[in-house]
């Protein structure tokens, strides 16, 4: 389509708005009435500015491309190959998690809620007892 076909269908989406936009005024009121003259005149901004007809080709294009989709056996190819790298990944993710080595020489886990104990510098037990007070004070403990 050329420019002036972009145009002509513009002008006619916005004369069909204008005529809903009358029904909408005399049934709702004023204000309600403007928002839909508003609204009908898109079209025609769109259809002057060029967005009419981008987005006619958009439309093609996606068109274009479901139609080779659904019809092209290298294209479904690709969505396998593309799931098969998902369930690799996938399938890495959990063997990689399962296979990892813990640490050598780690502590225990403490139960939630237990300080730890002082290594012989003192900073754990002075810091534990700094939020201890911190605690009482508002009442927590």
């Amino acid at each position: 389509m050329d420019s002036v076909s972009w145009v002509a269908l513009g002008s006619a989406l916005t004369l069909a708005g204008l005529l809903v936009s009358v029904l909408v005024w005399s049934r709702r009121g004023a204000g309600p009435g403007l928002r839909a003259v508003a609204w009908s005149l898109l079209p025609l901004a769109a259809a002057l500015t060029g967005i009419l007809r981008l987005a006619g080709d958009v439309v093609d294009a996606v068109g274009r491309w479901a139609v080779r989709l659904v019809l092209s056996p290298v294209v479904w190819l690709g969505v396998v190959v593309a799931g098969l790298a998902v369930v690799l990944w996938l399938v890495g993710t959990v063997v990689s998690a399962r296979t990892q080595p813990k640490a050598v020489g780690s502590a225990p886990a403490r139960p939630r809620g237990q300080a730890p104990v002082a290594s012989g510098r003192g900073g754990v037990v002075e810091d534990q007892d700094d939020i201890e007070a911190i605690l009482r004070k508002h009442g927590i403990r």
